[in-house]
């Protein structure tokens, strides 16, 4: 059996502001953008090249905006990211060379953290 890991919920204060955030800033896909009642809300994001989406909105989660940590996302180059991101207006940290990969992280306004891996050469 396979298992497939294709959709994360990330908890958000302002919808508008995480999609703005998300695609605007960070580059990411808008898949969908749907209210389905007034009780929900969905937003589904994809980053460049992956198989798993995020999704925010109304009415899918009861996670408390800001306090999802270690999103990880893997990349071909930490240097060229962090151009990227900064370019766009994101705060992110120096590149941080580490034995086991070149990580970028950075936080969305709402304080859910994530972090871009460069893979070491094997």
């Amino acid at each position: 059996m396979n298992w497939k890991l294709e959709l994360i919920i990330i908890p958000v204060t302002d919808i508008d502001r995480a999609k703005a955030f998300y695609v605007d800033q960070v580059g990411f896909n808008a898949d969908f953008d749907q209210t389905v009642s007034e009780e929900i809300r969905f937003v589904q994001l994809t980053p460049q090249g992956s198989a798993c989406s995020i999704a925010f909105g109304k009415g899918l989660t009861d996670a408390i905006p800001g306090s999802v940590r270690g999103m990880q996302i893997v990349i071909d180059d930490a240097d060229a990211a962090h151009h990227e991101l900064s370019g766009r207006g994101v705060e992110v940290s120096a590149v941080d060379d580490q034995p086991w990969g070149r990580f970028v992280y950075f936080a969305d306004p709402d304080g859910n953290k994530w972090s871009l891996q460069q893979l070491p050469k094997r």
